[in-house]
């Protein structure tokens, strides 16, 4: 692991690069016009290696812009098909820590909800099944941690939809902290909402070899009291 220019790569190779992506930072250029993470990502590696023109960087999955945590992307067009073909087809797994303010009514659960996306205002809706636009959503969270006022959830999404692990958490009652879009009572001073992209494990796209790769928490007194760190 590595930082340059408050980037922190976590793991790169001729084919990948892995970074631990702040809350605010935007995985790729959107309307906003504001820098996009990519675009340092190129950089560093431009700086780097000495790279001459431009430097190619594939997107191959994405994380919420108030969301932090682990971000991959594919340094070559081979390994960027190969990897997008794998987040589409769920080959890829992902671990994601929550921390809420009511505590889940189970320790341990499978949730299922269908959503549907409103496109003006960025959210998704808890909609009946077969209803236009509705989505099957699924994921599995187990408690991890406890303050006197918080709880600390471990989350693996199984499908990969628009906010899933916040609007189906905010269905339970347990919304993220400082996630006011998905009824967190107030915002975070910096913006952020309490979910961390943690780690993400998939078979390497060219070495075939497993792979793991951690994301280190961000620097926050409430996410130190939960993990223990």
């Amino acid at each position: 692991m590595s930082r340059s220019n408050d980037l922190q790569v976590l793991y790169e190779d001729n084919h990948l690069i892995a970074v631990n992506k702040r809350s605010g930072d935007i995985v790729q250029g959107d309307k906003t016009g504001d820098e996009p993470l990519s675009d340092r990502v190129k950089a560093y590696i431009k700086r780097k290696y000495d790279k001459p023109g431009d430097v190619y960087l594939g997107v191959v999955h994405r994380l919420d812009r108030p969301v932090s945590g682990v971000v991959l992307y594919a340094r070559t067009s081979k390994a960027a098909a190969r990897l997008s073909r794998m987040f589409q087809e769920r080959e890829v797994d992902k671990t994601y820590w929550a921390v809420v303010r009511n505590r889940p009514e189970m320790e341990e659960d499978t949730l299922v909800l269908h959503l549907r996306k409103n496109e003006r205002q960025n959210k998704s809706y808890p909609a009946n099944e077969g209803a236009k636009g509705a989505k099957r959503c699924e994921l599995h969270y187990r408690l991890n941690g406890v303050t006197d006022r918080y709880w600390l959830l471990e989350v693996e999404p199984i499908t990969g939809r628009h906010h899933q692990i916040r609007a189906q958490l905010a269905a339970i009652g347990s919304p993220i902290k400082g996630d006011v879009k998905y009824g967190a009572d107030r915002p975070n001073k910096d913006g952020s909402i309490h979910l961390h992209a943690r780690s993400i494990h998939f078979q390497h796209p060219v070495k075939k070899e497993s792979m793991t790769i951690t994301a280190p928490l961000p620097e926050d007194n409430l996410w130190k009291a939960l993990s223990g760190q």
